[in-house]
């Protein structure tokens, strides 16, 4: 059964910044291609950042972020804990969102990290918030 349970969220005022955890069970964050997702209301889910699954020939792992994201995010994985992270800097109150981790069984590229119904495994998400 795997599970995939994000915490970090809050509420913060422009400029803050937050770290949010993807804590996995039941897979092994290295051996996936994983992302983080968010949703406002009245929007759809949109690719945050992405990050590939390890590669024992290569030493550093693929990112991708959306333009939004670019500069401000960064998607990091730890093994030994299983977890993902996504370290928030910079924010904006357009970045307020319900924030979900995801899984993906097959590589993504540049065309296709951002397309949530790749992913197949799904947290429940949690919520930021960002004041000005």
């Amino acid at each position: 059964q795997v599970q995939l349970v994000e915490s970090g969220g809050g509420a913060v005022q422009a400029g803050g910044s937050l770290k949010l955890s993807c804590a996995a069970s039941g897979l092994t964050v290295d051996y996936f291609w994983m992302g983080w997702f968010r949703q406002a209301p009245g929007k759809e889910r949109e690719g945050v950042a992405s990050i590939s699954n390890r590669i024992i020939s290569s030493p550093t792992s693929t990112t991708y972020y959306a333009d939004s994201a670019k500069g401000r995010f960064t998607i990091t994985r730890d093994n030994a804990k299983n977890t993902l992270y996504l370290q928030m800097n910079s924010l904006k109150p357009e970045d307020t969102a319900m924030y979900y981790c995801a899984s993906s069984p097959t590589p993504r590229n540049a065309g296709t990290w951002y397309r949530a119904r790749d992913y197949t495994n799904w947290g429940h998400g949690t919520q930021v918030t960002v004041s000005s």
